[in-house]
């Protein structure tokens, strides 16, 4: 059996101030570099074959922590900008709760969590889901197929987008999906690439 392993990246600072993160490319802080390294615990059964990251440094820190915590510095990693975060436009750089405190609950969750509900200047989930998707059938589910153990390391909403794919989550439930910073789906596929099995590891409460 195949494994993928999906994983958020660690706490950054942006994350730790509950601002929009978006594009802008921030590093890990401390706890992230933590959370990184409690998910290369979790992960040190594994052996990948490949690794493929978003094009943001937040997202590739993680993937170099585990890799090294592991003693897997020798496997391939390919970054693409097609697993960037989603692009929270105008929202960017905003703080979160202050967003919700002058515009109100409802609003804040549609802008934060809904499937195809606009942001100024910024990307839907739906969108997000249009290049992330894509991206998984030409390059990851490839590797699946061919039984290479593969980590993909990225972010809230484009692991959302590709959890909504493998899992054929509707659209009106993806809004309650929220994956933790650090946290890891771990998947088995069998030759076809479909999933025959899923656990959740490094589970974190740290929703931001």
């Amino acid at each position: 059996m195949t494994y993928l392993a999906l994983l958020r990246h660690g706490q950054s600072e942006y994350n730790a101030l509950g601002l929009w993160t978006g594009l802008t490319d921030i590093s890990l802080n401390a706890e992230g570099i933590a959370e990184a390294r409690v998910a290369a615990g979790d992960l040190k059964d594994i052996h990948f074959d490949v690794v493929f990251t978003s094009a943001l440094k937040r997202a590739q820190e993680t993937a170099n922590e585990i890799l090294q915590a592991n003693g897997q510095t020798d496997v391939r990693i390919v970054r693409a900008a097609e697993l960037n975060e989603r692009d929270y436009g105008d929202l960017t750089a905003k703080n979160k709760w202050q967003v919700r405190e002058e515009f109100g609950e409802e609003q804040f969750l549609l802008w934060r969590r809904s499937w195809d509900y606009p942001v100024p200047g910024g990307e839907t989930l739906k969108d997000v889901y249009a290049r992330v998707v894509p991206y998984y059938d030409s390059h990851i589910l490839p590797e699946l197929k061919q039984g290479h153990n593969t980590m993909v390391v990225a972010h809230g909403n484009s692991l959302r987008a590709l959890v909504k794919h493998l899992e054929n989550i509707s659209d009106d439930v993806i809004p309650s999906l929220e994956i933790a910073t650090g946290e890891i789906y771990l998947y088995e596929i069998d030759p076809s690439g479909q999933i025959v099995n899923k656990e959740i590891r490094a589970a974190h409460p740290n929703l931001v």
